[in-house]
Formats: structure tokens, sequence, C-alpha cells
């Protein structure tokens, strides 16, 4: 364990070797293998050694083999963002970024960190769990309501079913289906879309993410013009605060660690009255240096080079 790892000296970075995972094998692998790059060229640019890893089934007996000081995870999705590649690390003994075990994997099971959500106070859309043979049979709940996986992220295999559809979405039987057996089913929540984030135990500022698509969906997140970042953003201060608040809230109620992002639906009426529901945390944050967390960081003074640094400085064992 390196001497930052473990609270003491900042790294040096010429001797510090970091390992970068990337890929995987989730819905999400491409992506990954984006903010994977971007990082590793980053950290090579301030100087750091660095191994990129494209992981797969032999992870553990490659880093095993190549002994890094530090593992930064790039990984998104399942494996790298459930807990099972931290798991790994933690029996290595190599300091990682990102969150912990735990955390990771309540912040990846969606009812889960709902549940954990709600006990502290912060808000969520009602939601039920059900077979997905179920759920495309009949409606489960009354539309609008969106269907999704309970533990995947970036968006992917999630439908809305709108006011007045005649049926559910037949696309969850399908054979090639990775969603899971059971899904989560939650009342749709119409309005602004909000996210913030937390950079070890400070909250950073807020954006609005303006797109045209029918929500901020993969293509929303990761297409060229998918999407409008608007920094800070032009909300009122009571509810800019109280993002900032259900944030680093949310972010110590799973036990986070590092770097992670919490996204949020806002439902104004005309008459004044607003609803903000938390709609899932993030651990494993897109890093690219147009990706949502580095736009604020950089609001905070942190160029793209110097947050991946942080990161790495951040890393440890026992997260």
């Amino acid at each position: 364990m390196t001497a930052a790892a473990s609270g003491g000296a900042p790294l040096h970075a010429a001797d510090t070797h970091v390992a970068v995972l990337g890929g995987g094998w989730s819905n999400e692998r491409e992506i990954s293998l984006v903010t994977a790059n971007a990082c590793a060229g980053a950290l090579r640019d301030r100087g750091y050694r660095v191994t990129e890893i494209d992981v797969d089934r032999s992870i553990a007996a490659r880093l095993a083999e190549l002994e890094p000081d530090i593992a930064f995870n790039g990984l998104h999705g399942t494996v790298g963002e459930d807990g099972t590649v931290q798991g790994i690390l933690e029996v290595l003994q190599i300091p990682y970024t990102h969150s912990g075990v735990l955390a990771s994997a309540l912040a990846m099971d969606k009812h889960r960190a709902k549940a954990i959500f709600e006990s502290v106070g912060i808000p969520v859309a009602e939601h039920l769990i059900a077979d997905r043979w179920e759920v495309a049979r009949e409606h489960v709940m009354a539309p609008p309501y969106v269907v999704k996986p309970i533990a995947e992220g970036s968006s992917v295999n999630i439908f809305i079913v709108k006011q007045g559809a005649a049926h559910p979405p037949q696309e969850i039987l399908r054979e090639d289906w990775t969603g899971g057996e059971e899904v989560m089913v939650e009342r749709f929540v119409p309005g602004r879309e909000l996210t913030s984030a937390v950079m070890g135990d400070k909250v950073l500022e807020v954006t609005e993410i303006v797109t045209d698509l029918p929500f901020y969906n993969y293509e929303a997140k990761y297409a060229e013009g998918g999407s409008k970042h608007l920094i800070p953003a032009p909300v009122s201060s009571n509810i800019y605060q109280r993002v900032q608040t259900l944030t680093l809230l949310a972010h110590r109620a799973l036990g986070c660690r590092g770097v992670t992002r919490t996204d949020f639906r806002l439902h104004e009426e005309p008459g004044g009255e607003s609803e903000l529901v938390c709609l899932e945390l993030n651990t494993q944050p897109g890093m690219t240096p147009t990706s949502l967390v580095p736009e604020l960081a950089a609001l905070a003074g942190y160029s793209f080079e110097e947050l991946v640094a942080w990161m790495v400085e951040d890393a440890s064992c026992n997260r």
C-alpha cells in the first residue's frame, strides 16, 4: 500500500504505478473504455506510470501479476460498479478509487438504495419490484410509469410507459434481455433533470441537463449533441441548496467514498408548488473531459487532470 493511500505523504507520480481498469463485459463496456482511456491519458500527463487493462474474467490473476500501486476503477455497470471488482481489490490489498464493496453494491441496487434514501428523508418516487413477465402482461402501476432494471446504469433498458398506453413494454420479454428477471416499476416524474456531485467530503455545484430526447437516456448521455449541460443550474436558490444537501446526504447514507454523482427530477407546478425526487446515486460516474462530474469539478477549480490525480491520491482499501 502506498504512503498516500495509507494516510501518509503525498504520492510521487513518477514512482507510482496505476492500473486503469476499463471495458469489462457489462452493457456499458464501450463508454467504460472511453472513461478509462481519458483517465489514463490524464494520469500520464501528470507523470504517473500507467497500465491500461481491458478487464475480463482473469482480472484477479492479471492484477496479482502486475502488482500496481493503485487501481483506478474506470469500469461502469455490473462487476465494476456493484462491489465485485472492489472485493477483488480488497483481497489483493490494492488501493482503489471510488466507493468500497458495500456502498457500491447498495448504490447499484436501486431498490435497496431507495430504501436507505427514504430512511434518512431523501424523497424518491413510488416504486415496486415485479417479475418482468408480470410487468409485460398488464399494467402493475397506473401510467405514466418507468420500467427499469434494478441494477444497471447509463439508462440502459429503460422504458417510459405514457399516460393512456394500451399495454406495458413488450421489449422486456426479448430473448436477449439483460436487465434481470425482476424489474423496477417507478412512478414517472415529469420535469427537469438536475444532478450534483460529491468529491471527498465536499458537495459540488448543480447542473441542469437539457435534452430533446424523451429522457436522459444512453444516447442523450453519450452521443454528440445528445444533451446540453446548464451549470450552474438555473433554478431557485432554495431548490439549488436542497439538491446539494440531498446529494451529500445520499453519499453519506450509502457510505460512499471518493467521487459520486446523484441525479434528481424536479417537477414544478404553475402555481409554484414543486416536487424534487432523487432518482439514483452513481458511484462510477462517467469520466471524460466533457462528462458531468469533470464539468462540476472544473467549476470548483479542478482541471480534468487535477481531478483524476486527486482520485488516485484518495485511493485506499477498506473503503
